[in-house]
């Protein structure tokens, strides 16, 4: 497998349990905090049942859209475990016991080794395995999508196989700035900084509750002379005594 060099990439979180409120969601975000740095960015993220109909339908959709796909979820022993028959039915394959996984699992359990523990080994036919540097369970790859387990403790063991073998064309760059005025007080100068700089994401996130500042505003692209360009002029627009500090 080749490393790969991608502009923007697409989650799809799976699970009725997260859906339902029994298990809170806690892997889009250690995605994302992956994928920036990189210089990928996370263009989109679905939250769907376990449902092969409706897996299947937005992997076809993602995996079109986006140039890579990551799942979370669907990945272990039981009945609703169906991601990857999910991903082998959106690209038209089946799904297979692959000898790899199947050793390192035979490996693990020894005699208490069953079907239901090898139902972990299947993949998409013809998927590849992206090894992991540190250490943890190879990652099985089908084409653009990415198959991660679900349970938090072990999704995040993955990240460091995602940072391996995935970046962006260029990092992205960011500046925040703080002030002492709340979001209706800025609009005007926010407005005004998207309309110069439309090259640069700019994002407002108010706190009603933070002693120090009222409202950050961020400064994000990938050209740095055009992030710190546009948090000048917005900072040299401020009035007299409402900036905080820039980072």
């Amino acid at each position: 497998m080749e490393p790969l060099v991608v502009e923007h990439a697409a989650a799809l979180i799976v699970g009725n349990e997260l859906l339902s409120g029994k298990v809170a969601e806690a892997n889009l975000v250690e995605l994302a905090r992956t994928l920036r740095p990189l210089g990928v960015e996370l263009a989109r993220a679905s939250l769907l049942p376990d449902e092969l109909r409706v897996l299947t339908r937005e992997i076809q959709t993602l995996s079109r859209d986006y140039s890579l796909v990551f799942t979370s979820g669907g990945v272990g022993p039981t009945h609703d475990d169906i991601t990857i028959d999910a991903v082998a039915a959106a690209f038209g394959v089946r799904s297979v016991e692959h000898p790899t996984l199947a050793e390192l699992i035979r490996r693990a359990y020894g005699e208490r080794c069953t079907p239901a523990h090898l139902r972990m080994a299947l993949v998409p036919e013809g998927a590849e395995l992206a090894l992991s540097p540190s250490g943890a369970w190879p990652t099985p790859v089908f084409r653009n999508v990415w198959m991660l387990p679900g349970v938090p403790e072990v999704f995040r063991e993955k990240l460091d196989t995602i940072r391996a073998w995935v970046r962006g064309p260029s990092p992205f760059v960011s500046l925040a700035v703080y002030t002492k005025l709340d979001e209706p007080s800025l609009k005007v100068l926010i407005d005004q900084s998207v309309e110069t700089h439309p090259d640069v994401d700019v994002g407002s996130y108010p706190r009603w509750f933070e002693p120090s500042y009222k409202t950050k505003v961020t400064f994000d692209a990938r050209d740095r002379a055009a992030v710190e360009r546009a948090a000048r002029e917005f900072v040299a627009s401020l009035p007299e005594g409402a900036l905080v500090r820039v980072e």
